[in-house]
């Protein structure tokens, strides 16, 4: 059976997203970096498309080091400003300055909890979530755990976290799987 005929989520509308939603969306993720690197980009991506965050994100990467979150709570001024001049990201001040603020932030929870991955996975008991929806449509945009997730991130001074957005998170990294029942990712993340 080649790609072409499997069936999918119906977000998957292009080589990109396809690609995406084949290989990473939905698989648990327990790197720290790799973690935030997707909370910052889904911060970057409110009130975008996430194709448009996915074409970027070679582009992300290059300019937030690699998103070492060591690295990032040291930007200063100077690195912003260059930030702010770079045409392969989005080059948002407020989103820029979250991305900074958020690292710091994610250094003082691994100081505090040993890792990020122990942290955020504790919202789910450490294990993914398997949800049966039927439809791209009965999928929620946020959850009783995503507003509890987005007001202790608040509490702890990471920005760009309301519910809707955590539950973007918490759907990339795996903490719940929102393959539509019918979608072959579905049952290979079972």
């Amino acid at each position: 059976m080649n790609g072409s005929t499997l069936t999918r989520c119906s977000w998957a509308t292009n080589a990109l997203l396809t690609q995406y939603h084949d290989e990473e969306w939905g698989v648990p993720v327990h790197d720290d970096r790799r973690l935030f690197e997707f909370l910052i980009l889904e911060g970057a991506q409110a009130g975008l498309s996430w194709n448009t965050i996915l074409q970027k994100r070679e582009a992300f990467r290059m300019a937030f080091d690699h998103f070492d979150p060591g690295s990032i709570a040291g930007y200063d001024a100077r690195k912003v400003r260059a930030l702010l001049n770079n045409p392969g990201i989005i080059r948002n001040r407020l989103k820029i300055r979250a991305a900074i603020s958020n690292a710091r932030a994610f250094l003082l929870v691994q100081e505090e909890t040993g890792s990020f991955d122990e942290y955020i996975w504790q919202f789910v008991k450490g294990r993914q979530v398997r949800n049966r929806w039927t439809s791209s449509q009965d999928v929620p945009c946020q959850t009783p755990t995503s507003d509890a997730m987005s007001q202790d991130l608040k509490r702890r001074g990471f920005m760009f976290v309301g519910s809707t957005i955590c539950y973007a998170f918490m759907q990339a990294i795996g903490m719940v799987n929102d393959h539509t029942t019918d979608c072959f990712r579905y049952r290979q993340l079972r």
